[in-house]
């Protein structure tokens, strides 16, 4: 027989199975109604409308359309915050579901939509423990993660961790089976820099090459050069990348523009690595601008940093994930040069972000996230969820 810590974490997880319906209606209202970064007003009153139906207090309007809930337990002890993120993206939903995106070139392509409804799931059921809870817990409900500079940025500015222990944050995965999670210690995820590059040389007839200063072919010779940095400037030992994805240049056939655009992003793991890729990129402009007697403009958009899982807190969370969830079905979280904006909550306090498999053997869930078809099968939000309380158990219990 297991002792009473252990049969409270069996009932709060047994509750959260029971009200699955009621937390995948919540995600499919969601999933339906979906807001782009910094535009999500509707999203934002909807979860105070859940929160303040659970009997919690709401603050609100924190750096933009973010809120936060504080439950309050029955004697002190620590402040755990969990995060969900809430956005959409700017995609247009081309699955046929009955909850399928009705705001047309707006979709939930990503999994926000049920981060949001697992921790309001967790927080529902939590509420109830206020009693038996030795500390608080901070629900962050936070908005514009896709679109830089990001909403952890703004709310974390206005003292939301002032007071945290510690921080975690979970990410459903279309590339994980269902009923597995994953985590992982370290630098896991990349920061992420924007840049856009404008050349301006001197137009002229295409018959007279020899009259203009040609962006066209000084452009090309930025992009080469470009893609020189990491295979020619950067240790091969540790990781970078500098990819093109615009290039525009010119209206007609027979004329040499006056101006080139050219706009990439960079992706590295450490600060040192970060600051020389950049330098890189001013120091090839510099010479060949130069070369062909033309000049530049350069707009460089520092993004989210490299997000780094702290080893106490990622250990625990394995642990724990173990129990809930079986040693077997707990993987190694995979380092990508994708970025995320929870990087900057795990700088300010020490936690672990994590993944939560979503996909099972129907073709619908294996879509890639920021894919127009992209689903999950909704069981794996009871898991986010169970993880989440799994955390809160062995912190404030």
């Amino acid at each position: 027989m297991g002792n009473t810590k252990d049969n409270v974490i069996d009932s709060i997880h047994a509750q959260l199975e029971q009200s699955f319906e009621e937390v995948q209606g919540w995600r499919r209202y969601m999933h339906q109604n979906p807001e782009l970064s910094f535009q999500e007003v509707h999203t934002a009153a909807y979860i105070e409308e859940k929160l303040k139906s659970f009997g919690l207090d709401v603050q609100k309007n924190i750096g933009g359309n973010g809120l936060i809930s504080v439950l309050e337990g029955s004697e002190p002890g620590k402040k755990i915050a969990l995060r969900a993120d809430f956005d959409a993206l700017p995609i247009e939903d081309e699955k046929e579901t009955p909850y399928k995106s009705t705001n047309p070139g707006v979709m939930h392509a990503c999994g926000h939509d049920g981060h949001t409804a697992a921790l309001l799931g967790v927080a529902k059921v939590l509420s109830q423990y206020t009693e038996k809870l030795k500390g608080s817990i901070v629900f962050v409900f936070q908005p514009a993660e896709e679109t830089p500079p990001g909403g952890a940025k703004f709310m974390i500015e206005e003292g939301i961790l002032d007071d945290v222990d510690y921080v975690f944050g979970a990410h459903l995965a279309s590339d994980i089976p269902l009923g597995k999670a994953a985590v992982g210690e370290g630098r896991r995820m990349a920061a992420v820099d924007k840049f856009a590059i404008d050349i301006k040389g001197q137009g002229g007839h295409g018959a007279r090459p020899h009259e203009s200063k040609d962006s066209l072919v000084i452009g090309t010779s930025v992009v080469e050069a470009l893609q020189k940095i990491v295979s020619r400037q950067i240790d091969p030992l540790q990781s970078a990348v500098v990819t093109i994805g615009v290039f525009h240049a010119g209206n007609a056939f027979n004329v040499i523009p006056d101006t080139v655009r050219i706009e990439g992003t960079v992706r590295t793991f450490e600060p040192e690595v970060r600051d020389k890729v950049e330098n890189e990129i001013r120091s090839i402009l510099d010479g060949i601008t130069a070369a062909f007697h033309a000049t530049y403009e350069l707009d460089f958009l520092r993004g989210y940093p490299a997000l780094f899982n702290h080893k106490a807190e990622t250990d625990v969370a394995s642990d724990l994930f173990e129990d809930t969830f079986g040693k077997e079905n707990v993987v190694e979280l995979a380092t990508v040069m994708g970025a995320e904006d929870f990087s900057y909550f795990l700088e300010e306090k020490p936690g672990t972000y994590f993944r939560i498999g979503s996909r099972n053997e129907d073709e619908a869930t294996h879509y890639p996230h920021h894919h127009p078809r992209f689903d999950i099968d909704e069981r794996a939000l009871v898991n986010i969820e169970k993880a989440f309380a799994s955390i809160i158990h062995h912190y404030l219990f």
